[in-house]
């Protein structure tokens, strides 16, 4: 048996003889290590690992508070099992998207460590019956908690993936909405509605044909039977125009 630190004993011996939670914080200071090396055995489960130390700390306060040096073991032996008890129920109560029996919770947890140790003894993946044989549940138990599991992560909401996105295709959740571009410029379009309506036949003509049909300046002129400099003066007279109300406008 290793023997326990002379400086860790004492410390321990005057936080039970004292109680004074300043000696108990600097036990936990001094062993975070052993959270913070539990929690990174779960740190693949979809939490992220500052939370799950968190919670491993959690784990460490309770062990120092109920540990006594006289029990003739080392406190980071002692204390594992508690900061490990304290991981698993926080992913048994706390990561759950959805209410489920804290039965279903306990199989499917264990379902993973026991199709693992099944496996290597068969050499193959278990069934069913052998895995509810295995952890003394029925078979509608285990498929209970299979089913449990299926919800365990619901499916993400993700950005929208652009044009250049290669990986498209793996994006299996749910998609959130885009920022409409129309919808953030849809005061300025009502203000130059407002104002082409109050332009000339002609002007409007001009622009409307330009700006909403597509049309070039000599397709313009060809139809309005007018020169090209004509048109491009037009066009460059009202935009000015239509500038100057709007800026008022908005200062207004």
């Amino acid at each position: 048996m290793v023997p326990a630190d002379p400086q860790v004993t004492a410390r321990f011996m005057e936080y039970r003889r004292t109680g004074d939670v300043r000696v108990r914080n600097e036990i936990v200071a001094d062993h975070r290590w052993i959270a913070i090396h539990c929690a990174r055995r779960f740190a693949r489960r979809g939490e992220p690992l500052d939370d799950l130390v968190q919670v491993a700390q959690l784990g460490l306060v309770k062990a120092a508070d109920r540990f006594d040096p006289s029990f003739g073991v080392l406190f980071p032996t002692f204390a594992m099992p508690t900061i490990l008890g304290e991981l698993r129920r926080h992913f048994r109560d706390h990561t759950w998207p959805v209410r489920v029996p804290r039965r279903s919770k306990e199989l499917y947890l264990a379902l993973s460590g026991c199709v693992e140790t099944l496996g290597h003894v068969l050499g193959r993946r278990p069934t069913i019956e052998e895995l509810a044989e295995e952890m003394s549940a029925s078979v509608d138990e285990v498929l209970e908690a299979l089913e449990a599991g299926a919800v365990y992560r619901t499916a993400p909401l993700v950005p929208p993936a652009g044009p250049d996105d290669d990986d498209n295709e793996g994006l299996a959740g749910m998609t959130l909405g885009e920022v409409d571009t129309a919808l953030l410029s849809a005061d300025v379009r009502l203000s130059v509605r407002q104002l082409m309506g109050r332009l000339p036949a002609r002007e409007r003509r001009v622009l409307f044909l330009r700006f909403f049909d597509g049309r070039t300046q000599s397709e313009i002129a060809a139809q309005l039977g007018i020169s090209q400099v004509h048109v491009s003066r037009i066009i460059r007279s009202t935009l000015g125009r239509m500038r100057t109300q709007l800026a008022t406008a908005e200062a207004v």
